[in-house]
C-alpha cells in the first residue's frame, strides 16, 4: 500500500487529515492515537512515530514499520506477520500474543519488550536488542536470532526449536523450561 492509500485509510479510521501530511515523509506523528482493532495491512509507516499508541488487535499484516518508533504502544493481540519492523523502536512495547510470524525485526530494539505468548516463528530477529524482554512462553521456532542480545531476558517456557541461536548474547537470562532443538549446520571446508 503506498502512502496515499495508507493515508486514505488512517482519515477512514478517524485520525485527522491535520496530522498526516499530503506527500510521505519520515517521522509522521501518530503517536498516542487509538488504533485498536484497525485494518492497516500492507501500510507504509516506515520511521513513523507511533509511540504511546493504542494498536490493540490491530491487523498489520505486511505493514511496512521499519524505522518506526513503537516505544510503549500497545500491541497485544495485534497480527503482524510478515510485517517489516527492521530497526524499529519497540522499547517497552506490548506484544502479548501478538502474531509476529516471519516479521522482521533485524536489529530492532525491543529492550524491556513485553512478548509474552507472542508468535514469532520463522520471524527474522538478527541482531535485535532484546535486553529485558519477557518472551515468557513466546513460540520462537525457526526464528533467526542470530547476533541477538537476550541479556536478562525472560525465556521461561519459550519454544526455541530449531531457531538460529549462532553468537546470541543470553547473559543473565531465565531459560527455565526452554523447548530447544537447534539447526543442524553444516560443516563449512
Amino acid at each position: 500500500m503506498n502512502w496515499n492509500e495508507t493515508r486514505r485509510q488512517l482519515i477512514e479510521l478517524g485520525v485527522p487529515e491535520g496530522r498526516l501530511p499530503e506527500e510521505w515523509q519520515p517521522y509522521i506523528d501518530l503517536s498516542g492515537l487509538d488504533l485498536s482493532g484497525a485494518d492497516l495491512s500492507g501500510a507504509d509507516l516506515s520511521g513513523a512515530d507511533l509511540s504511546g499508541a493504542n494498536l490493540r488487535r490491530a491487523y498489520l499484516r505486511g505493514a511496512d514499520l521499519s524505522e518506526a518508533d513503537l516505544s510503549r504502544a500497545d500491541l497485544s493481540g495485534a497480527n503482524l506477520s510478515k510485517a517489516n519492523l527492521s530497526k524499529a523502536f519497540l522499547s517497552e512495547v506490548n506484544l502479548f500474543d501478538a502474531n509476529l510470524r516471519w516479521a522482521n525485526l533485524s536489529e530492532a530494539n525491543l529492550t524491556g519488550a513485553n512478548l509474552r505468548w507472542a508468535n514469532l516463528s520463522g520471524a527474522y530477529l538478527r541482531g535485535a536488542d532484546l535486553r529485558w524482554a519477557n518472551l515468557r512462553e513466546a513460540d520462537l521456532r525457526w526464528a533467526n536470532l542470530s547476533g541477538a542480545t537476550l541479556s536478562e531476558a525472560n525465556l521461561s517456557g519459550a519454544t526455541l526449536r530449531e531457531a538460529d541461536m549462532v553468537n546470541i548474547d543470553l547473559t543473565g537470562a531465565n531459560l527455565t523450561r526452554v523447548i530447544t532443538q537447534p539447526v543442524a549446520r553444516k560443516e563449512q571446508k
